[in-house]
């Protein structure tokens, strides 16, 4: 990472245990505890893609996509130098509550999936450090921001199944 080849510290040490890496990696799989975000969706009604549950501010597509967006911010904030700040709430959340398409959806979860992939090459590379600060960020480590990546998923992901459970269309 940045200012950390060869993942040595400034002291000259392989900074972490690669377990921990492992163990990052593990977490962003979003399913030790909760549903994945694919079981989350699994079998989902096109349908109800788009809709919001009355008493619940957002809609499947709402939280999916901004699970994508938030997702993808974090992995640029870890891995380019060039890394620009986006705009809160407006970049981080669709314009409208359901999907362009069916093919909208399919890409946003392969962009989901692909992210997370990417998330985890980061926690297992033998080249991280990741208790050092970034070298572009304001003190945030790889770590944070990989435990971020987790925590925020897993809490979108269990608001998707309480959207469905309100849509009435969850089975456990």
């Amino acid at each position: 990472m940045g200012g950390q080849r060869g993942g040595r510290s400034a002291a000259g040490r392989r900074a972490g245990d690669p377990r921990l890496g492992r163990a990052l990696s593990r977490l962003l799989e979003w399913d030790s505890a909760h549903a994945s975000l694919e079981k989350a969706v699994a079998g989902l009604a096109p349908a109800l893609r788009g809709r919001r549950p009355r008493g619940l501010p957002h809609s499947p597509w709402e939280i999916l996509e901004h699970i994508r967006l938030a997702q993808l911010d974090i992995l640029e904030y870890c891995t380019r130098p060039d890394y620009q700040e986006r705009s809160w709430p407006r970049d981080f959340w669709p314009a409208a509550p359901a999907p362009p398409s069916g093919r909208a959806w399919a890409a946003s979860l392969r962009a989901c999936r692909r992210d997370r992939e990417a998330l985890q090459r980061l926690a297992r590379g033998p080249r991280s450090d990741l208790l050092a600060p970034l070298p572009h960020g304001r003190g945030a480590s790889l770590l944070v921001e990989l435990v971020l990546a987790a925590d925020h998923a897993a809490y979108h992901v269990g608001q998707l199944v309480l959207v469905r459970k309100a849509l009435r269309d969850w089975t456990s």
